[in-house]
């Protein structure tokens, strides 16, 4: 096995190696269009983890990936139905099984599940068991609502939620000795005491022993015959050079699209640039004016430092998405995945986020609302790249508001998302006024009309009642099965005028009732 001393060497020797139940596992000349779900069930047995949607919806599928950041490993849940096997490259991957006591006990997020009766069918319950544990091994007390988060994207088609959350907070109470190893201990951190765990050391240990240094490249054979090949670069020099040599490759991010593509559309990829261990593109920093956030900055890491700036954006992201598709989407793929309904948009144009694009070694830099051309196309020319994402930071003067409206509160696609910003002056009138709506259109697309309207002109209801008139003929809202045109129409309407109210002086204080009951004002 790989040590700290000796990391596992440069050269793309055509392995995929990872640590599964503390022991290094590796994998060769298997099909790197393999999901790890798959590979869990077919190939290694393993058949705790379950398939229910085959599209990161349901949870069933869930695992823990462990991945080194800083001194210490982060774990996150992720849907293993839509992720790719080579992606595991380098990291800790816990299923199910892994929980499981060197005595052959429960683990205390299993035991608190048994007892407080959180298994009906029992055929969602791993998934739930592995969300569990990674909220039991990186949150300490967390509140019932924060736990209602962390299982939004976990169904029951029993309906039975209640004593599963019970099990939540009851995982807690059960001590450290089980078993004594790290995986039963809560919070992962240290010892009692300040001192460093030693397993935990171990583990973070094996993960550095087989830590990749440098890219790699892995082949395995297609179903039909053929070969397929996964690069995975290291820095923006080796992803661009693999974008040129390679135009037609697929490029890879958190697979939440792209694993659709192979699990639902059953498309072949018979080459894919993974984007996830490219250091550059994980950087996310705010400067004086920008939040600069890489293109391969998770939603959840980017939700946390956006929304401290825009909270009605931390806000939608909460909704973006379950957890597990969070922990693994990027913001850089939703930009250039370029959806219609794609959530981040509306608000990142409102805002006036540029992007900046590389091709090689040259860059440039396009507004984001220049971007989107047509449904599915997008300015990206032949060999370039998202490199990441510029968002203004918040001018005291402006005014910013984003509404997401769906059926389901959690975990749905939105009919209309519309996001409005202004600034507004001493003399009460409008400026810089930017309006942008996901649904409305086959792109993301200003209400160029309607802002208009509003551009230097007093910020009231008859000023608003000329700009709710041209926002109808800024959009042919389409029909489909989440809402009707004329129910779009009505939305995009009343959105702007919630937007009115609560910044006008209007509106009393606005109320969101969660699952729980709890009102947040």
């Amino acid at each position: 096995m790989p040590s700290p001393d000796h990391p596992v060497p440069d050269r793309a020797d055509g392995v995929v190696r990872f640590l599964l139940d503390g022991e290094v596992h590796s994998v060769r000349d298997v099909d790197p269009n393999t999901t790890v779900l798959e590979y869990l069930r077919e190939h290694l047995r393993k058949t705790g983890t379950k398939e229910g949607c085959a599209e990161g919806d349901c949870g069933a599928c869930t695992v823990v990936v462990g991945e080194l950041e800083g001194e210490g490993v982060r774990l996150r849940a992720i849907n293993s139905c839509i992720q790719f096997l080579p992606t595991l490259d380098g990291k800790e991957l816990f299923t199910v099984e892994s929980l499981r006591g060197r005595d052959g006990s429960l683990h205390p997020v299993q035991r608190a599940l048994v007892d407080c009766h959180g298994s009906q069918c029992g055929f969602c319950t791993p998934g739930f068991v592995m969300s569990l544990f990674a909220l039991y091994k990186t949150e300490a007390a967390p509140s019932r609502r924060r736990i209602h988060d962390v299982l939004a994207g976990n169904l029951c088609r029993c309906t039975g939620y209640r004593p599963i959350v019970d099990a939540a907070c009851k995982m807690y109470e059960y001590g450290a000795a089980d078993g004594g190893d790290w995986l039963r201990r809560p919070c992962a951190g240290g010892a009692p005491g300040g001192e460093a765990d030693p397993e935990e050391t171990a583990r973070t240990d094996r993960l550095r022993g087989i830590r990749r240094r440098g890219a790699l490249t892995y082949s395995g054979p297609a179903p039909g015959g053929g070969r397929r090949t996964f690069f995975a670069p290291r820095d923006l020099s080796e992803l661009a050079a693999l974008r040129q040599s390679h135009p037609d490759a697929f490029l890879l991010a958190g697979g939440t699209d792209v694993g659709l593509w192979v699990t639902k559309g059953h498309r072949e990829l018979d080459a894919v640039i993974y984007l996830g261990n490219v250091a550059e593109l994980r950087r996310l920093a705010v400067t004086p004016s920008h939040i600069e956030v890489g293109a391969g900055v998770t939603v959840t890491d980017a939700q946390d430092v956006i929304g401290r700036h825009y909270p009605d954006m931390g806000e939608m992201y909460r909704r973006f998405a379950s957890p597990p598709i969070r922990n693994a989407a990027t913001l850089g793929g939703n930009v250039a995945n370029g959806s219609p309904i794609g959530d981040s948009m509306p608000g990142l144009i409102a805002l006036g986020s540029t992007l900046v694009l590389r091709r090689g070694e040259e860059t440039r830099e396009l507004p984001l609302d220049e971007f989107y051309l047509a449904y599915q196309k997008t300015a990206l020319e032949p060999g370039e790249l998202v490199e990441r994402v510029r968002i203004p930071l918040a001018d005291p003067a402006s005014r910013f508001g984003m509404y997401k409206v769906s059926k389901r509160f959690d975990q749905d696609i939105s009919a209309v998302c519309g996001a409005y910003r202004i600034r507004l002056g001493e003399d009460g009138r409008a400026r810089d006024v930017r309006i942008c709506y996901g649904g409305m259109a086959a792109i993301p697309k200003r209400a160029s009309g309607c802002e208009r309207e509003l551009e230097g002109r007093p910020w009231s209801e008859a000023t608003l009642a000329g700009a709710l008139a041209a926002l109808d003929r800024d959009y042919t809202p389409i029909r489909d099965m989440r809402a009707s045109a004329d129910y779009r129409r009505l939305v995009a309407r009343n959105l702007l005028r919630k937007f009115f109210f609560e910044t006008s002086g209007f509106a009393g204080e606005t109320r969101v009732i969660d699952h729980g009951g709890a009102a947040d004002g």
